[in-house]
């Protein structure tokens, strides 16, 4: 038996507790874990007040990431002993994810953890900080660079924003931090941002093409927000949206693609290839201030995770929220 969070649904009804399930109960996989950390993610936080259908199977330990030790393992790459972070791949939604003492997955969903980075620290950087760098190397790969001029990261002040905010700027970029609280500028500044801008810049009814500004963009919020930067891209940037925090919708025009050869790059950490993921994991290690991670992160106990949930939808949480589940395990 170990402790958990768990979702049921009974009808349209959604319950959840934090309770205690049995091993045998445990989805199938090759590779059983002790969690050491999880986390609390949007999407964790959509699936535990039941704001959007995340979870597609009942009932659900939620949590769409976590790093732990392999305990048992049938999978060749990995044995016992082996510290090991997992993100995504429909964990927290249709398999049973991180927020529980112990997790059985398929090792194929497993990365090593990266030497340099402790369990601890790898959910501190979490789904949020791998997603980040996926965006990072994406405007890479289109060409972008520091000399192109500002970076607009939207959502500057959440869990991808934070780290996108410190990666970009570890590299070299200016970055302007898009956020709707003023009073976080300090933060973002600390983060590596250059310029804070106020949400409500990019927020107003879209025009095809606005004034040329940022050579590229890191975009979580979608809808209004995304079809704003887009019309504000200088010609030949990029904007890697990971996103829908403000809508699945984007009332945007074709203009900036055609007139100004702006590429809009999805970014996916979900099924993302396990080549990539690696790459992504191991650039973190080596890029990634530590000193900045820690700045960036709290510590959520585990018996509060159900009541914080709805205040990070409400986006009254700052950075990386890490949840310590077996936090002795290292």
């Amino acid at each position: 038996m170990f402790d958990a969070i768990l979702i049921d649904k009974t009808g349209d009804a959604q319950t959840v507790s934090q309770t205690t399930v049995s091993e045998g109960d445990l989805p199938e996989g090759d590779v059983l874990i002790d969690v050491a950390y999880s986390t609390l993610n949007y999407k964790d936080a959509l699936a535990i007040t039941g704001a959007a259908p995340v979870v597609r199977r009942f009932p659900m330990v939620p949590g769409i990431d976590f790093s732990g030790i392999v305990r048992e393992s049938s999978h060749p790459d990995y044995a016992p002993g082996d510290a090991v972070i997992l993100n995504g791949w429909g964990v927290g939604e249709t398999h049973w994810g991180g927020l529980g003492k112990v997790a059985r997955v398929k090792g194929g969903w497993l990365v090593p953890l990266p030497k340099g980075i402790s369990l601890r620290q790898a959910m501190g950087i979490g789904t949020a900080g791998y997603t980040a760098m996926l965006c990072v190397m994406a405007l890479a790969q289109q060409g972008i660079t520091p000399e192109m001029g500002e970076i607009a990261v939207t959502g500057a002040a959440g869990g991808v924003g934070s780290v996108a905010t410190a990666l970009l700027a570890s590299r070299g970029y200016d970055v302007a931090a898009v956020t709707g609280r003023a009073s976080e500028g300090d933060y973002l500044k600390d983060l590596g941002a250059k310029t804070i801008v106020d949400r409500a810049e990019l927020s107003g009814k879209p025009r095809a093409l606005g004034k040329e500004r940022f050579a590229g963009g890191v975009d979580v919020a979608g809808s209004i927000v995304l079809a704003n930067l887009l019309s504000m891209t200088r010609y030949g940037g990029a904007v890697a949206a990971c996103g829908l925090a403000a809508g699945m919708d984007l009332p945007a025009s074709v203009a900036p693609f055609i007139l100004r050869g702006v590429t809009l790059v999805g970014v996916d950490s979900v099924m993302c290839p396990a080549a990539k993921r690696r790459e992504a994991w191991l650039l973190l290690a080596k890029e990634l201030d530590l000193a900045k991670l820690d700045a960036l992160c709290v510590e959520l106990p585990f018996d509060q995770v159900i009541a914080t949930a709805p205040k990070f939808l409400a986006g009254q949480v700052r950075g990386r929220v890490i949840v310590p589940v077996s936090p002795d395990l290292g």
